[in-house]
């Protein structure tokens, strides 16, 4: 899995060993930038991080008056076993990216150093905010989610759907977004919107069209993010109810 040295989330469709699971995530910062979004627009807003991975986006969207709740096939593990294991995979992830840094954009982390400061950031945040609220880092396995009807007024799904194109068929592409748009009163953000060889998920005009036939405006829509070459946009799903 050429890109999993950095881009695989912990969710990989079925493996709940915690052996097969990568724990890497990113910062609150990226997340900001991958999604478009700006502080005043998360305040006071219940968002679902799906998959939340190691990522720091609800350990500091919390602080800032938004209402985060995380879901992650990884969580079923202990927090300490998922910290030790998310460490252990930034120094693997690091080494294993020094022969193909030819293939990422540089411009945000500045070195593979500058990256692994940045992905040890995100999961010391994500581990401390897992510690003080655990009700908060939910365990499921999609296309299932755990909760009611538009609980959350936004959701954000990075690094998963699209990007495991390869493995993760349309049927089940069609069924998790809509379950994403089950549980989300307003918008869902997927980010990005290509594969892992940079290439726009090929089935994305057909998605779109499944979706706004069921009343969804749907845009993708460029974004101030780039790390895998040509991921910098998100697909951009609003509800009318």
């Amino acid at each position: 899995m050429n890109n999993s040295r950095e881009d695989q989330q912990s969710n990989d469709s079925g493996g709940l060993e915690l052996s097969q699971i990568v724990f890497i995530g990113r910062t609150f910062e990226e997340y900001m930038k991958m999604f478009n979004l700006t502080v005043d627009e998360i305040n006071g807003k219940s968002i679902l991080d799906c998959p939340g991975g190691a990522c720091s986006f609800s350990s500091q969207a919390r602080k800032l008056g938004a209402d985060p709740v995380a879901v992650d096939i990884a969580y079923e593990h202990e927090i300490d076993e998922l910290e030790v294991k998310g460490f252990q995979d930034i120094e693997h992830t690091m080494k294993q990216m020094e022969p193909v840094q030819g293939i990422y954009v540089w411009d945000q982390f500045g070195s593979i150093q500058g990256l692994k400061e940045e992905r040890t950031r995100a999961i010391t945040d994500c581990i401390a905010d897992m510690r003080m609220f655990p009700d908060r880092y939910v365990a499921s396995v999609l296309p299932d989610l755990p909760f009611a009807d538009e609980q959350f007024d936004l959701t954000l799904s990075a690094h998963f759907l699209f990007t495991y194109a390869d493995r993760l068929d349309v049927d089940f592409h069609v069924a998790t977004i809509m379950e994403l748009l089950r549980v989300t009163k307003q918008e869902v953000r997927i980010f990005p919107t290509v594969d892992l060889s940079g290439e726009r998920y090929k089935h994305m005009d057909e998605l779109k069209l499944i979706l706004e036939e069921r009343g969804c405006t749907v845009s993708e829509e460029p974004t101030s993010y780039e790390f895998q070459r040509n991921a910098h946009t998100m697909l951009q799903i609003v509800k009318h109810n």
